[in-house]
């Protein structure tokens, strides 16, 4: 295994690891403030969006590079 299949697995892996920490965070923090559904719904869509740039940024420097 090369250093670049190792950077490029770790962070695969702990960018997910870390998209799922901050999922349990948008959770307590709608359970704790008493959002309800439709503002958990919002929190969640935020969240979303954050990581669905980052799933699109790569894609997209994936297809650049080829």
């Amino acid at each position: 295994m090369t250093v670049e299949q190792f950077e490029n697995i770790s962070l695969v892996v702990l960018i997910t690891a870390l998209i799922g920490f901050m999922g349990f965070i948008v959770l307590d923090l709608a359970k704790k403030s008493k959002a309800g559904k439709f503002g958990t719904m919002v929190l969640f869509a935020a969240l979303g969006m954050g990581a669905l740039g980052f799933v699109i940024k790569t894609v997209l420097v994936e297809v650049l590079n080829v």
